[in-house]
């Protein structure tokens, strides 16, 4: 039936411009106009005439030299532009501030999306260094700190249905589902996750739940713990992980947290 319903409602024009868009987002360093075609094996006249519609429309920008092709920010800009997320993000921001000014750490406020975590606020540590992760970016849901604790608090259909729609990003390892449930149990016991970074030694994801009103998890903050072995007296990760639950629960009382955006 669904398939009866796709072929029913098709719109070729606009596949092509969804196909174009989402080959893209897969490119760091764009496309050239032959290997779009040759990648979606389309006819290159149809190619052309999308693309420059695409240029036209501010979704897809042209190199300097014209052959190459890669996404532009509109999309990204677009979604942000939901209400519901203008006021999350908009609420957390003195929220994170605060935190990073106390804990010296960076950290980024992340929501369910498609999968995935998606990094929707980002803050810098105010040292001369630390780790940021960038805004926009996709997190792995099941090999993150933040993946971890945004599917401890959910109910057991909605994080199957995450679970479902997981995607796997690039050098995930995903665990096996065995421990995959112990970590979500431990998680929801502690209230929060600690754990050992599995992209990169020396960091600990220090990820604490931001609540809707049933409870569940509508976002997570994380704060990717460096801890300073130079003579400079930084918070322990122990008291970082307070400031953190004091960001998260400032955030759940928030009337601005959206329910929509889970």
């Amino acid at each position: 039936m669904a398939t009866e319903d796709n072929d029913k409602y098709r719109a070729p024009a606009l596949d092509k411009g969804l196909d174009i868009l989402e080959l893209l987002s897969t490119q760091e360093r764009g496309l050239t106009r032959a290997e779009i075609v040759k990648l979606l094996g389309r006819n290159a006249s149809e190619i052309y005439r999308m693309l420059e519609r695409l240029v036209a429309r501010e979704y897809v920008a042209r190199s300097d030299g014209g052959d190459r092709y890669s996404l532009t920010l509109k999309l990204f800009s677009l979604a942000h532009q939901q209400p519901p997320i203008r006021r999350f993000i908009a609420a957390a921001r003195p929220v994170m501030d605060r935190f990073v000014a106390q804990a010296e750490q960076s950290c980024h406020l992340g929501i369910y999306d498609r999968g995935n975590i998606l990094v929707i606020a980002q803050t810098d540590g105010p040292g001369i260094w630390g780790l940021s992760i960038r805004l926009g970016s996709r997190l792995s849901l099941v090999d993150t700190g933040s993946g971890a604790v945004m599917l401890a608090f959910q109910s057991d259909a909605q994080r199957e249905r995450m679970l479902a729609e997981h995607v796997a990003v690039d050098g995930e390892t995903a665990p096996s589902a065995e421990a995959l449930d112990a970590l979500l149990e431990q998680v929801r016991l502690d209230g929060h996750g600690s754990m050992a970074s599995r992209q990169a030694y020396g960091v600990t994801d220090i990820s604490c739940p931001v609540h809707a009103p049933d409870g569940s998890a509508i976002g997570v903050i994380t704060s990717p713990y460096m801890r300073r072995i130079d003579r400079h007296a930084a918070p322990s990760s122990e008291q970082v992980l307070g400031l953190l639950q004091d960001a998260a629960r400032e955030l759940s009382m928030s009337g601005d947290v959206p329910a929509t955006a889970r």
